[in-house]
């Protein structure tokens, strides 16, 4: 795939991430991010590579200088569809919401939501190269890690607004301590191996 030549001839380029596959509570989260031409796009970098305060800058700054959206799958879809399938459903979702339609949507990793009239590629470690993709990046993970700290005020013993959710010693040490909650995704290994051994 020639980036290249898709950022010479395409505007309106939508940058697509997700956030939450690896947790063990909660919702899948992914924004879909189309860049305006005032946009620094020095400034974004994957997620993962910032920090909790600067993240939080960058979130407000890509908000003023885009048209973005938020969506999400629920732990019921998850446990319904499989991890993948919730997450591409996610994508789906935060395309749609989109105030302007993308000529191109590009998504990080190497699996894309069927949609149709929708031009759709795959970048594989695209949060590392698409500006796009990181400032989506950014957008979904400031969003879930701000619902972890909601929900974590009346779990405070698994600490999810330190781990969100993923399963840190911690957390599963409370987990075979205190139990499954409303929260936990049930099908997934950790749990499902704690909930078939009791």
């Amino acid at each position: 795939m020639n980036l290249k030549s898709i950022f010479k001839i395409k505007k309106n380029i939508a940058g697509v991430d997700e956030v939450g596959r690896g947790s063990l509570i909660g919702p899948v989260y992914a924004s879909a991010v189309i860049l305006k031409k005032n946009c620094d796009i020095k400034k974004l970098k994957d997620s993962k590579k910032l920090t909790k305060k600067e993240r939080g800058v960058l979130n407000k700054y890509i908000k003023k200088n885009s048209y973005w959206s938020i969506a999400s799958a629920s732990r019921k879809e998850i446990e319904k569809l499989n991890i993948l399938n919730a997450s591409l459903l996610a994508m789906q979702r935060a395309i749609k919401k989109l105030k302007k339609k993308p000529s191109i949507v590009l998504i990080d990793g190497n699996h894309i939501p069927v949609m149709k009239n929708y031009n759709i590629k795959y970048v594989i470690k695209g949060d590392q190269k698409i500006p796009q993709i990181s400032a989506a990046s950014i957008i979904a993970k400031v969003s879930r890690d701000s619902l972890m700290k909601k929900i974590s005020k009346n779990f405070l013993k698994y600490q999810w607004n330190k781990n969100c959710g993923y399963g840190t010693k911690v957390h599963i040490q409370a987990i075979r301590k205190f139990g499954i909650t409303k929260h936990h995704r049930r099908t997934f290994k950790p749990i499902h191996n704690i909930l078939i051994s009791k």
